[in-house]
């Protein structure tokens, strides 16, 4: 099984991890953020001097593609492009809001069969990033920008359990009081989390160009024009 360089800076929490054959060689998470631009840089050479000590050759890096914040997701795919040109390795990006299911999915609350999952990602106000996915990961319902009220779930709310998570879910425990509405608090987006889709994509090849990848901003970020001094 190959060894991938994984990468996660989309939120308030920076994450590097270091993986091979599905196990876990480094992980370091720093949840004080938002200085990614210090530490990740950091966490990945960390990783690399922890491979090249144990004369491990990486084959691969994974980067969170998104959705999530703008400058964190440049900062993170910026690293993962500059270590691919720097070691001639494929980029594997993988869907963030994935990210966020995996420790839903491989924890010690065991779902109902029918159980839907909806990771969310704060975007602002009662404004959230998610999308509905079943326990395999197949998409119910594609990534978007919602904003949240009561009714916003309600279609798969009325079908059975769904399961809310991620940092977005924080604000909407007041708002969804359905009975089959369930939250999980402390799920963040961590690379620690991303081993196993970026190992599926390495075995299926799906690979990015490291030349034109792009993050999955899913908005278009708007600068805030500055108020003049008096």
């Amino acid at each position: 099984m190959p060894c991938i360089l994984h990468i996660e800076t989309s939120t308030k929490v920076c994450s590097v991890a270091l993986s091979e054959d599905g196990k876990l060689l480094y992980h370091h998470e720093d949840f004080d953020g938002p200085g990614h631009s210090e530490t990740s840089g950091v966490y990945v050479d960390e990783a690399l001097s922890f491979a090249n000590s144990h004369a491990i050759p990486v084959d691969a890096v994974a980067v969170s593609m998104g959705p999530g914040s703008y400058t964190g997701l440049r900062i993170g795919v910026s690293l993962a492009k500059g270590v691919c040109y720097g070691r001639a390795l494929p980029l594997i990006a993988v869907p963030t809001l994935k990210v966020l299911c995996v420790p839903v999915l491989l924890g010690k609350e065991e779902l109902p069969e029918d159980a839907l999952l909806v990771p969310m990602i704060d975007a602002r106000r009662m404004e959230v990033y998610s999308a509905v996915y079943d326990r395999a990961l197949k998409e119910i319902r594609p990534i978007q920008a919602d904003i949240v009220t009561a009714e916003t779930y309600q279609e798969y709310l009325n079908r059975g359990p769904v399961y809310f998570f991620g940092n977005g879910a924080q604000k909407c425990q007041a708002v969804i009081q359905h009975p089959n509405a369930h939250f999980i608090d402390g799920i963040h987006p961590l690379a620690k989390n991303m081993f196993p889709l970026a190992e599926r994509s390495m075995y299926l090849e799906e690979f990015q160009d490291v030349a034109y990848f792009e993050p999955y901003y899913l908005k278009e970020f708007v600068a805030i024009k500055s108020k003049p001094l008096l």
